[in-house]
């Protein structure tokens, strides 16, 4: 059966998954990339972006197992870009460049209407602007029997967790502090919303703690 799965999301030591006062310079906010340079570390990550190098192990397994069996994807309107409020244009296409890593559909959570945006390599950005259920139905029949994988932001995955509607969450702590920004648990109770911890791993560049939903 397909699920709804969260992979290689990120969080600081003091619970952080982005830092403050996003912009063009500054994606993830004011220093939240750091919370990701394990990521950015693994040659799973760097081949995605057409580098090379990189480090295998147990962080680049987890990064490549993100990627199996998914057939869409949804992101927060943060994530897709910091442009706010109406689309003034149709200029802006994502952080990533003419062929995205998705390579699936993509649905981009929304309060403002945008057509679809086509790109290089499979990735079509959709645009929806009625809630997570209808984003979360869209995305599961363009998976077409895959699994849909929630890419975040921080508001976009507390909404789906709050819901119950995610299967599997992938959690990685890194050992860096952001003192400010978005906080993933704040206003939410795994546990009350059915969630249980399945299992932690190490590796020298963080702790991947796997959480499912009970059934």
């Amino acid at each position: 059966m397909a699920k709804v799965r969260v992979h290689c999301f990120s969080i600081s030591v003091d619970g952080f998954s982005a830092g403050p006062d996003q912009d063009i310079d500054n994606p993830g906010g004011v220093g939240g990339l750091s919370v990701f340079g394990w990521q950015f570390a693994t040659r799973a990550q760097r081949e995605m972006h057409g580098g090379d190098g990189g480090e295998t192990g147990l962080d680049n397994d987890l990064v490549h197992e993100g990627f199996d069996g998914i057939g869409a994807w949804i992101i927060g309107r943060n994530m897709f870009g910091p442009v706010r409020g109406p689309w003034p244009d149709e200029s802006w296409k994502g952080w990533w460049g003419d062929d995205p890593v998705y390579h699936t559909p993509v649905f981009v959570l929304s309060q403002y209407p945008r057509d679809p945006v086509e790109m290089q390599g499979g990735t079509t950005f959709h645009f929806v602007n009625d809630g997570i259920e209808a984003a979360l139905e869209r995305a599961k029949a363009a998976a077409n029997g895959k699994d849909v994988r929630i890419g975040g932001g921080v508001a976009t995955l507390r909404q789906y967790l709050r819901a119950g509607l995610v299967d599997e969450l992938h959690l990685v702590q890194v050992p860096v502090l952001l003192g400010s920004g978005e906080r993933l648990f704040d206003g939410l109770d795994l546990v009350g919303c059915g969630y249980r911890v399945r299992e932690r791993i190490s590796s020298p560049n963080a702790t991947h703690v796997f959480i499912t939903k009970a059934t």
